[in-house]
């Protein structure tokens, strides 16, 4: 196995031969985008994920059919990335936001963990070439910065759910298989002192960090949409401590339509309290941890079928799993 991926395990602290992977016990993102979607040219190449990763969702048999033209013949056993929408457990009680920002403040009263710059993130993006059907790419992201603010970055293929499989990559366009751990990017960068958010430190009051979000959107009315928008952003930045995180759960509180619905299980295992945005086509889920408050995943799906882009109701458009 590359030293990498043995690196980014070891940095995980979910072992993959710990509770069910994948979809719960049955168990970056914009609306505008989303209603944007149906009335934009078929696209020609990967969105890239700096772009927030609006790729689009295959279903299982179009997602088997690709596999077996990449791979070659029936008898082959393809490792299918495509993850199902998470599934809310129907025995679970609804947890309101109000009330985790309560416990939140409380798990959040000694300062720790602290706030640490860099992330690490376990994606599920959805790609699209045109002629082509929809795939989805899981990759792991690590980035680090060091003392001298410069930073190092991280990508491998990789999808926790079946370790040691082969993976789907669309480096050059086109989608391929690759090893469990192949290096999509390794890149170090110089000094960066941006004072300006995402790159400047979030704030751990919740006023002060809307303001903060609202300004890495570049808007003056942050919305729901663009609420999630920004924690996606900020997350791909920071890795938040118990103070950050306690302000974020203050300021979703009071967002527009976001509702609890119940606890589901995460991709990596994590339990977590499920909260919900309903959008023109589709449909974003926040996964916060229910004792801290602190977001463990965010999902987009479709809710209705998009045939001239092959995907269907249901399907997952993308999903992201911080990690610490």
């Amino acid at each position: 196995m590359p030293d990498e991926l043995e690196l980014l395990r070891r940095a995980n602290p979910v072992p993959h031969d710990g509770p069910h992977f994948g979809d719960g016990p049955l168990d970056q993102r914009a609306e505008w985008r989303l209603d944007r979607l149906p009335r934009q040219p078929r696209p020609t190449r990967r969105v890239s994920r700096a772009r927030l990763l609006w790729g689009l969702a295959a279903t299982g048999v179009v997602l088997a059919t690709a596999f077996a033209a990449l791979v070659g013949g029936p008898n082959t056993q393809p490792a299918l990335a495509a993850p199902r929408p998470l599934t809310v457990r129907a025995d679970s009680t609804p947890v309101p936001l109000t009330r985790l920002a309560e416990l939140a403040a409380t798990a959040a009263a000694d300062g720790s963990p602290r706030l640490r710059k860099g992330t690490h993130v376990q994606s599920w993006s959805l790609s699209m070439t045109d002629g082509k059907p929809p795939v989805t790419l899981p990759e792991e992201r690590v980035v680090r910065w060091r003392a001298d603010d410069s930073h190092t970055e991280l990508v491998v293929a990789t999808d926790p759910r079946r370790p040691g499989r082969p993976v789907l990559t669309d480096e050059g366009g086109d989608p391929r298989v690759v090893a469990d751990g192949h290096v999509l990017r390794r890149a170090t960068y110089p000094p960066s002192w941006s004072d300006a958010p995402p790159e400047a430190p979030p704030p751990h009051t919740p006023a002060a960090l809307r303001a903060y979000l609202a300004e890495t959107v570049r808007t003056d009315s942050l919305d729901t949409p663009r609420l999630l928008d920004a924690v996606g952003e900020l997350l791909d930045h920071w890795t938040l401590g118990a103070r950050e995180s306690a302000a974020l759960v203050g300021v979703l509180a009071d967002a527009e339509g976001l509702r609890a619905v119940g606890q589901v299980t995460d991709r990596l295992g994590r339990p977590g309290q499920a909260y919900v945005y309903e959008g023109e086509g589709g449909r974003r889920m926040l996964i916060l941890d229910p004792r801290t408050g602190t977001v463990l995943g965010l999902e987009t799906t479709f809710t209705r079928d998009a045939p001239e882009y092959g995907v269907r109701a249901g399907d997952v458009m993308d999903y992201n799993a911080w990690m610490r």
